[in-house]
């Protein structure tokens, strides 16, 4: 296989991985994801050790996307409560998608339950990058408690975007306040 045969052949299975799981679940066979990625189970295991290693791959290479959808930009000037606000009106905007499953790392972390997992490491690596951005954000913006108000706000966008990923709620006019009502217990700025 040549180099640029490879490439593509890499670039399709991590598409396929990130699709297919995403909306049917980490599950998915192997057969299943070489089939969508139009490529040999040969190829795929030449290219990735394991299944385990392509949902592991596919995982990290989405997740500066997904920072990038997430989280303000770090030169953004908005205020510390604000950013923490930006966050979840971004799950607000996502959820409304009908194509929207929820967190993909919080689901492979439910799905998986093993924390050894590559899949499951790099999900909660993502997790917890969002939980020090939260304390973060906090501690700038004076909380009396940044490390609860980070595991609070982490609480609230795994439930928020877990039930609209299941279609139980709709976010719109629920996630806002009740982020509100933590920032000013709180005290954030």
């Amino acid at each position: 296989m040549t180099t640029e045969a490879k490439s593509n052949s890499r670039e399709r299975l991590l598409e396929a991985a990130a699709t297919l799981t995403y909306r049917d679940g980490v599950s998915i066979g192997v057969d299943a994801l070489c089939k969508a990625a139009g490529v040999s189970k040969r190829s795929m295991y030449q290219l990735f050790e394991s299944k385990d290693e392509l949902l592991a791959a596919s995982l990290k290479e989405r997740a500066s996307a997904y920072v990038a959808t997430l989280l303000p930009a770090a030169d953004d000037s908005r205020s510390p409560r604000e950013r923490i606000l930006h966050v979840f009106a971004q799950v607000e905007s996502q959820a409304g998608a009908s194509d929207f499953h929820g967190c993909r790392y919080l689901a492979v972390q439910i799905e998986l339950k093993d924390r050894s997992h590559p899949a499951s490491r790099v999900a909660h690596q993502v997790k917890a990058n969002l939980t020090s951005f939260f304390r973060g954000e906090a501690e700038q913006g004076g909380a009396a408690d940044p490390d609860l108000l980070a595991r609070q706000l982490s609480l609230v966008f795994d439930g928020a975007s877990a039930r609209a990923g299941i279609q139980a709620d709709n976010l719109t006019g629920l996630i806002a306040p009740t982020v509100t009502t933590l920032l000013d217990a709180a005290g954030v700025r």
